[in-house]
């Protein structure tokens, strides 16, 4: 295929030197004459492994060359790939004017142009830049419309610096995000016979797809900082500590709870974080992160009662009540929680969970309920029909049969989805349809 890079830094040489390794024709687009030389003279104008000899070897092939000649570079290929930075401002705003300039300079060499072309965005950007902002440049620019005259797609990079040439050959995924699927395809050929799932995916969620890699990176560096500092404090050597955390491959380095939902509860989660950020103040070490999950946690919490409150109704149906499906434990649970909040603001409430009858409750179990809901037994019943039937709202904390059996008769009824139901994807569509973070 031939293709054109535009933005010779990090993401863009690797990219184009790997291209030209796997056979392409690739042409490298840059402002500073000084990165377009080097590429023609055989040599990678960032310091990383392997790419010098990668890029020595596809120039002296002639796959690779270099060109400030934007309207030339354009003419010579299929696909252009859109590698240009996207600084950030102190505030965290993102700058798009690298990505604005050359979005307009390719519209222009396309206004021309009979033969169908691609336009790949593999900068990072902020969910919406491409169809709201990137596109109408194109179109404007061209006098084309996107989709019919030419495609674009957004394909962000997950490549390390340092490691970038590796990460390339085996990407631990490709994402694309494609306007149309003649995009797609073209986009996924460029990595056809690498490793890693593949991702077709609107182009909003591809943006995403990047920020969710690298905030959840971040998150990672700075729990096991936070934990290092805490066991320092006790005596504690921290690696020890993580030697054992990270052998689960259960729920701690897994997709365990990496699905949004609802918040947690229970009797362990909440009683143990703040027990070691007690600890942590205890021992002058300061801790935000962890010290921030349970406030976090309350938030979400206060997102589903904000979505009750919005849709003006005052008869609610609570469908699940135990902190975890398949269980009675009520101790912290966020759905008793979000009952109590509920008749605190005098909404009138049904409560139905298969799993939970007040004369089954007992001990520490029954002692907490009755410290927070006392009037639970009123406000229970047997049967997910009873509380179909009083409901305008209702709001879905498990995924029992019998409750979405009773939701296929909702009507009209608003639906507040705090766990994803099974065909929540088809729901999204109708106005009466809520997810909380979905």
């Amino acid at each position: 295929m031939k293709i054109s890079v535009f933005g010779l830094g990090y993401v863009g040489c690797v990219s184009a030197a790997c291209l030209a390794t796997q056979g392409h024709e690739v042409v490298g687009v840059d402002v500073n004459p000084v990165k377009v030389d080097l590429i023609n003279a055989g040599t990678a104008p960032v310091v990383e492994e392997r790419i010098g000899e990668l890029t020595e070897q596809a120039v002296a092939t002639g796959r690779l060359r270099a060109t400030h000649d934007v309207h030339a570079a354009v003419e010579a290929s299929d696909v252009s790939l859109v590698c240009v930075g996207t600084p950030s401002a102190p505030n965290g705003s993102l700058s798009t004017a690298y990505l604005e300039r050359v979005a307009e300079e390719i519209g222009e060499a396309l206004a021309g142009r009979e033969r169908w072309h691609t336009v790949v965005f593999r900068s990072t950007m902020l969910p919406g830049t491409c169809e709201g902002l990137l596109v109408p440049i194109l179109e404007k620019a061209s006098g084309r419309t996107a989709g019919v005259d030419f495609g674009v797609a957004v394909n962000p990079e997950f490549l390390r610096e340092g490691t970038s040439v590796r990460d390339f050959f085996d990407p631990p995924k490709t994402v694309i995000g494609e306007l149309d699927g003649t995009s797609g395809d073209m986009v996924a050929a460029l990595y056809e016979g690498l490793p890693g799932e593949v991702f077709r995916v609107p182009v909003a969620v591809a943006e995403m797809t990047k920020y969710a890699d690298n905030a959840f990176h971040g998150l990672k560096i700075s729990f096991a900082n936070e934990l290092g500092a805490i066991c320092r404090a006790l005596g504690l050597d921290s690696h020890r500590v993580m030697d054992a955390f990270l052998a689960d491959r259960k729920l701690n380095i897994s997709p365990a709870y990496l699905r949004p939902g609802f918040a947690f509860g229970g009797s362990c989660l909440p009683k143990d974080l703040r027990g070691l950020v007690y600890a942590a103040r205890q021992a002058d070490v300061s801790v935000p992160l962890l010290s921030h999950i349970l406030p976090s946690n309350e938030e979400h919490l206060r997102r589903a009662f904000d979505l009750v409150a919005a849709t003006g109704r005052r008869r609610v149906g609570l469908f699940g009540l135990s902190f975890k499906p398949g269980t009675d434990d009520l101790r912290e649970s966020p759905l008793v929680e979000l009952a109590e909040r509920l008749l605190g603001k005098g909404y009138d409430l049904r409560i139905y969970d298969a799993n939970v009858t007040m004369s089954r409750l007992i001990g520490a179990n029954r002692d907490y309920i009755e410290g927070r809901l006392p009037h639970l037994g009123q406000l229970l019943t047997n049967s997910a029909d009873d509380v179909l039937a009083h409901a305008e709202v209702c709001v879905v904390g498990c995924k029992d049969p019998a409750v979405l059996t009773a939701l296929d008769r909702a009507g009209d009824r608003t639906i507040i989805d705090l766990v994803r139901l099974p065909d929540a994807e088809a729901r999204r569509a109708q106005p009466e349809y809520v997810g909380l973070g979905w």
